[in-house]
């Protein structure tokens, strides 16, 4: 049993070192990377879709990466945003590893890119635990999955920048107390902000995107209690006097995209 938890805490650390590297790469790059997590049928994929068309409407340059067990269907569907997608095929494997992200981006990722946008395997579980050297690690859950969630998947909330509510159009057809899911949150994660969106109506797109590039820019405003990247053996844990809203990582300052905003 002590084998087996050494070997799979090995493996994250090993994770988190290509992670730390890829990070390290990419934000002298100028790009910030956005992971975004949530369970099947959130409404991830239409949402991210309406978020590229914004940023590319925006003269944001944006990119996108989506990962799936099998078929290209989401690629094709974020292609019609206008901005480059990229799919990423696991094989059966339930999340995405740093070496696979790094793989995928050589040879690809556009020069000027800003943001690039992963779509995580559809999974609470597994992706919680793999660091991809983002910038912003982002929880979404549809209004129709339960005000519980949260307490459900206490690691993938836990570890979120920022948390997303989708479909919101559908929370009084679904009877979801926002109240009680707002306060599940907090249980799990104090002090991190939760956007309303609606792919549907566009409700909550800016704000999402506005929230992404402000992240860009100094780094995500909030530093949850689960660090998407605890592994590593030489990793700096935070301070513990530090006040809640305290930057995940160090404050660090990119230019901005011309046309921002």
């Amino acid at each position: 049993m002590c084998r087996s938890a050494d070997v799979k805490q090995a493996v994250l650390a090993h994770n988190d070192d290509l992670a730390r590297a890829l990070r390290a790469e990419l934000d002298g790059r100028g790009v910030a990377v956005v992971n975004l997590l949530s369970s099947p049928g959130s409404g991830k994929t239409e949402l991210l879709g309406r978020v590229l068309a914004r940023a590319v409407e925006r003269g944001v340059p944006v990119a996108a990466l989506t990962a799936d067990l099998a078929t290209e269907n989401d690629a094709s569907r974020l292609a019609r945003s206008g901005a480059p997608v990229r799919q990423v095929l696991t094989d059966g494997l339930c999340h995405l590893e740093a070496r696979q992200l790094r793989s995928h981006l050589t040879g690809w990722l556009p020069g000027d890119t800003a943001v690039l946008f992963v779509e995580n395997v559809g999974n609470l579980v597994c992706p919680a635990s793999y660091d991809l050297g983002e910038t912003l690690r982002i929880v979404l859950m549809a209004v129709t999955e339960g005000e519980d969630k949260p307490l459900k998947y206490p690691t993938a909330f836990g570890s979120a920048h920022l948390v997303v509510a989708t479909k919101t159009d559908l929370a009084a057809a679904a009877g979801f107390d926002e109240d009680t899911f707002l306060a599940n949150v907090r249980r799990v994660n104090p002090g991190v902000e939760t956007v309303r969106t609606c792919a549907r109506t566009g409700d909550g797109v800016d704000t999402l995107l506005d929230r992404v590039l402000a992240a860009r820019a100094t780094g995500p405003a909030h530093r949850p209690p689960l660090a998407p990247h605890p592994h590593s053996h030489d990793a700096e844990p935070p301070a513990a006097d530090a006040p809640a809203g305290t930057p995940a990582h160090a404050p660090h300052t990119r230019p901005q995209p011309a046309s921002a905003s």
